[in-house]
């Protein structure tokens, strides 16, 4: 949340730090969240003055920094390390950090000894991924950090830290069963402190009803527009990272002169709901 010039273009750089009140506010006013992954301290300075809400040091730095073939191979240090970078740069956006495989589904008390690690690196709130409602560890978890102070982000849906028990990378929540499997974890979550949902691949109607349930903030990933906010990966909305892109990425350097323009971009596009399209929704 940032103020607007007299000809309504927004002002990032004049922006005061983002609080998890303010994000809950945006979200009950309908200012959609703009949210992307940062693993450095350059890119952090970069992408708050650019506006960004929330940069997230995602697991994701597996594949795109360490190019390694899944997110399963980070380990708590390196999201510490990385968490401590993009403190450093950033001034006013909202530090969320990912607990890593195997640095939280032991116990809670793990989590919070994990999240307590994060948090001194500089992270405002952690990440949680997990499956679909069929056990109470997830929401036992949930519940054991945030009556400790600790901010919590469930990730839902596609859980990439859980690829291999889903059978792969594939859109979740597509038949009658599973979307009500993933509505139900949805109130779970919420129900057991979660102050924000993240919802990957699944479909967008599906997206929009839970949002429009659940009354936190959630973001999407290829979950529609009905979503409160958006994040893609950072090396794939700038088109650096080798491969086949997911359908749900947008290229935002084509057209874009510097990076700091297509970041700008991606805000705008966020903001104003123009992305993600049709064509980026399941």
């Amino acid at each position: 949340m940032y103020p607007t010039a007299a000809n309504g273009t927004a002002s990032p750089a004049d922006r005061k730090p983002i609080t998890l009140a303010q994000l809950q506010k945006m979200h009950k006013q309908g200012e959609k969240l703009a949210m992307l992954t940062c693993y450095d301290a350059s890119f952090a300075a970069l992408l708050d003055q650019c506006g960004v809400d929330i940069l997230l040091i995602g697991d994701s730095l597996g594949n795109v920094v360490q190019g390694q073939t899944s997110t399963l191979p980070v380990t708590l240090e390196h999201m510490i390390y990385h968490t401590q970078c993009v403190a450093r740069g950033n001034r006013n956006a909202w530090v969320l950090a990912d607990l890593p495989w195997n640095s939280y589904q032991e116990s809670p008390a793990q989590a919070y000894a994990s999240s307590a690690a994060l948090m001194a690196a500089g992270a405002q709130m952690v990440k949680i991924e997990g499956l679909d409602q069929r056990s109470s560890w997830f929401t036992d978890t949930i519940a054991f950090l945030t009556e400790r102070g600790v901010p919590v982000c469930a990730h839902m849906g596609l859980t990439p830290q859980f690829v291999h028990a889903l059978g792969g990378y594939r859109v979740q929540g597509k038949d009658d069963a599973s979307a009500g499997h993933l509505k139900q974890q949805a109130r779970a979550a919420r129900d057991a402190g979660a102050t924000m949902l993240l919802y990957e691949m699944i479909p967008a109607t599906l997206a929009a009803e839970i949002t429009a349930e659940v009354g936190i903030p959630t973001i999407g990933i290829g979950a529609g527009a009905g979503c409160s906010g958006q994040v893609l990966v950072l090396h794939d909305m700038l088109n650096v990272f080798p491969g086949r892109k997911a359908r749900f990425v947008r290229n935002f350097m084509e057209g874009a002169d510097s990076i700091q323009a297509a970041v700008t971009a991606y805000v705008q596009a966020v903001k104003d709901g123009s992305f993600p399209a049709q064509e980026h929704s399941y």
